[in-house]
């Protein structure tokens, strides 16, 4: 028997032949349950499908970062890279005292 996937695809339905048991938030688990009801699966289908996808992408089935830092923060990081609003060294704590108060 075909079962769909995602996109379209089928595979054929494999008996299953071992559990896995796993610990997580008791909310996300109810909000994701109701997600995948609203899909028309139950949590078990919905993490064959996820991890059939690892399976074919190597990986995450989607990307998977760190958060971008905020645009001040880029701004720093570049000006930085260009040498630019860039002070010191310093040739005493006078001068850097100079500076930090301009």
């Amino acid at each position: 028997m075909l079962q769909p996937y995602l996109k379209g695809e089928c595979v054929m339905a494999v008996k299953a032949d071992t559990s896995m048991t796993i610990r997580m938030n008791r909310e996300v688990k109810q909000q994701a349950q109701q997600i995948f009801t609203d899909l028309g699966m139950d949590m078990t289908t919905a993490i064959n499908v996820f991890l059939r996808q690892a399976i074919r992408y190597k990986g995450f089935p989607f990307e998977v970062t760190l958060q971008t830092p905020n645009t001040v923060t880029l701004a720093a990081m570049d000006a930085a890279e260009h040498d630019k609003d860039m002070h010191g060294p310093f040739d005493s704590v006078s001068s850097l005292m100079d500076a930090l108060n301009t």
